[in-house]
């Protein structure tokens, strides 16, 4: 009984140190999509409707969903952010992501008239010690 209380500790000590070692390695990527001429919505939708899941099954944490409100950009923008417990957990659920057989199709049938998106950008951020979202 002492050993298996004693390997439960242990265990319990290791998962809690691994935890904090992880929560110090988590990324969030930026992603701002640059829509086609009127092909917004339909981006919007692409998301909403299919690409949300697959992020959720290949746990690619969603933090939010943005699109300007002025000028230009609010026509043609759409901004999101993920989370991943590190660099390298980001480098894997793309590549997987990129080879999903779901994602693969709803991409070709979504872009059949053209793409959706004639620009992305990516840029990986970690939080501040002073970040309320860590």
């Amino acid at each position: 009984m002492r050993n298996a209380l004693l390997l439960l500790t242990v265990a319990g000590f290791l998962t809690a140190f691994s935890s904090a070692a992880r929560a110090e390695d988590r990324v969030f990527e930026l992603r701002t999509y640059t829509a086609a001429d009127g092909k917004l919505d339909a981006l919007k939708a692409r998301f909403k409707d299919h690409t949300n899941a697959i992020f959720n099954r290949l746990h690619m944490q969603i933090i939010g969903f943005w699109t300007p409100t002025d000028g230009d950009k609010s026509k043609n923008t759409l901004i999101y952010i993920l989370a991943f417990p590190s660099r390298d957990a980001a480098t894997k659920a793309w590549a997987a992501f990129q080879a999903d057989p779901e994602w693969i199709k709803v991409r070709d049938e979504s872009e059949k008239n053209g793409k959706l998106a004639i620009k992305v950008e990516s840029v990986f951020m970690s939080p501040t010690a002073f970040s309320p979202v860590k």
